[in-house]
C-alpha cells in the first residue's frame, strides 16, 4: 500500500485549461504530454546553453514568460559557451539528454524527458520517506501518513518543476534522500547500514552542490550527521563518518567558491531592486545617503532579465561602474541596521510569500492551449494554498500565532 500510494504521488487525475478539463485519467504526468509546467524566467540560459542546447525562436522577448515552450534545439557542433553556473543539476540534465537521444532525437530535446529523470528519482525518494514515517506502525495511522505524504509533496505547486530547467527538482529531490536515509538509519528499518549512510552522505553532497544558496546548508547536514557518532554499535566506522562529513563541509566550501561574479551580481542587483528600494517611501534619498545615486531608484522592482523593455539594462557599463560594483552584503546589511522600519516591512513581505512555492511570473501552459498569458494552474494546489493562507498575517502575527 505504501509503494502505491508514492506510485500515486505522480499521478494527475485532472486539469483545467482556460476552463475546459483536461484529462489525464491515471497515467503518471512524466508519460502522457502534460501540458502544464513552468515556462522560462530567464534563468534556463544558464542550464541549457552550457549542455550544449538553445530555445526555438519566440515571437518577442515576453513570450518566454508567458508560454512554455517544450522544446529545444540540440548543438551538433562546438559548443563555444562556458559553463556559468556549477551544479550537480548537471547530471540530472546530461541523463534526461541520453534518454531523448536514445528515444526520441539528437537534434531536438523535449523537456518531458526532464520530467521523467526529475518524477523517477522523487517517486524513489517518497517511497524511502513514506517507509521511514510509517515503520514499524501498521494500521490506518500508516496510511494517513502515506496519504499526508502525498497531499504535501505532490503538490503542483513543487511537481510543476520537475518539467523545466529550474535546479529546485532536483535540491527538493536530493534533501528528501537525505532526510529519508537519516530515518531510517534511526529507526533500524533495514540490516543493513551502509548503503543509507552512502545515500545520505552522497545526497547530502549532491545537494548542497545543486545551488549555491544551498552552499550554508553544509554546516547543518554536519550538525545533523554528528548523531551518527554517538551509536555505540558504530564506534569502527566513526572514521567513515567524520569522513563523510568532512567531504560534505569541503562541498560547501567548494559551491561557495564556484559562486561566479556574474551571479553574485545577479543576486546583488536583485537584492537591491526588490529589496532595498521597496517598502521605501523616499528610496532615492535612502540610498544617497548610503552612496548611490539616486537616479537608481527609477529601477524599483527591476529584474536582471526584463522580460521587456526597460530603461536601464543592468548589463551597462554605466549600471556597473555606479551601482553594481558598489553593493556587497556589507553595504546592504549596513543600509538596513539604518532602516529598521523598512527592514521589519521586508520581513513581513517575505512572511506572506514564505510558502508560496508557485512561480508567478510565468505561465504553466503552451500557447497552444489557448489559454491567457501567464495563465497559471490551479489543480491539486491544496498544501500551498493552506499555506499561503496562513503565513498571510505577516512575520510578527505568524511568529506569535502559537501564542494567541
Amino acid at each position: 500500500m505504501v509503494t502505491l500510494l508514492a506510485w500515486l504521488s505522480t499521478i494527475r487525475v485532472t486539469g483545467i485549461v482556460h476552463g475546459h478539463r483536461e484529462s489525464t485519467g491515471c497515467v503518471p504526468i512524466f508519460i502522457r504530454a502534460s501540458r502544464s509546467r513552468y515556462a522560462d524566467n530567464g534563468d534556463f540560459w544558464r542550464v541549457i546553453y552550457s549542455n550544449g542546447m538553445y530555445p526555438f525562436a519566440a515571437g518577442s522577448r515576453s513570450d518566454y514568460f508567458a508560454y512554455l515552450h517544450p522544446q529545444y534545439h540540440i548543438m551538433q557542433y562546438f559548443n563555444e559557451h562556458a559553463v556559468v553556473v556549477h551544479s550537480s543539476q548537471t547530471l540530472f540534465v546530461k541523463l534526461a539528454q541520453l534518454l531523448n537521444g536514445l528515444l526520441y532525437s539528437h537534434k531536438i530535446f523535449d523537456i518531458r524527458f526532464m520530467g521523467i529523470v526529475n518524477f523517477a528519482l522523487y517517486l524513489g525518494a517518497l517511497y524511502l520517506l513514506t517507509v521511514a514515517l510509517t515503520h514499524p506502525v501498521r494500521g490506518i495511522r500508516s496510511y494517513i501518513i502515506a496519504l499526508m505524504v502525498v497531499f504535501v509533496f505532490d503538490d503542483s505547486a513543487i511537481t510543476l518543476y520537475m518539467n523545466s530547467f529550474f535546479a529546485e527538482p532536483g535540491g527538493l529531490t536530493l534533501l528528501l534522500y537525505a532526510v529519508a536515509a537519516i530515518l531510517l538509519l534511526s529507526r533500524n528499518v533495514y540490516r543493513r547500514r551502509w548503503p543509507l549512510v552512502v545515500l545520505y552522505f552522497v545526497s547530502s553532497a549532491l545537494m548542497v552542490f545543486n545551488k549555491q544558496q544551498n552552499a550554508p546548508l553544509a554546516l547543518s547536514m554536519a550538525v545533523v550527521t554528528l548523531g551518527l557518532l554517538f551509536i555505540p554499535q558504530w564506534r569502527r566506522v566513526r572514521p567513515y563518518i567524520l569522513g563523510g562529513i568532512a567531504a560534505v563541509l569541503l562541498t560547501g566550501v567548494v559551491t561557495f567558491a564556484l559562486i561566479s561574479k556574474q551571479f553574485n551580481d545577479i543576486n546583488m542587483y536583485q537584492t537591491f531592486t526588490y529589496g532595498v528600494l521597496v517598502e521605501q517611501q523616499h528610496p532615492g534619498k535612502a540610498i544617497a545617503g548610503a552612496g548611490i545615486n539616486r537616479q537608481y531608484a527609477l529601477m524599483r522592482n527591476g529584474a536582471y532579465n526584463p522580460p521587456e523593455y526597460a530603461s536601464v539594462l543592468p548589463t551597462n557599463k554605466a549600471t556597473t561602474k555606479h551601482l553594481t560594483s558598489k553593493l556587497s552584503t556589507g553595504w546592504v546589511v549596513a543600509y538596513y541596521i539604518k532602516h529598521p522600519q523598512q527592514f521589519m516591512a521586508l520581513m513581513d513581505v517575505t512572511a506572506k510569500n514564505l510558502m508560496v512555492v508557485q512561480v508567478g511570473a510565468v505561465g504553466d501552459y503552451p500557447q497552444s492551449a489557448g489559454g491567457s498569458a501567464q495563465q497559471q494552474a490551479h489543480y491539486f494546489t491544496g498544501m500551498s494554498t493552506l499555506m499561503r493562507a496562513f503565513y498571510r498575517a505577516g512575520l510578527r502575527s505568524t511568529s506569535c500565532w502559537p501564542w494567541c
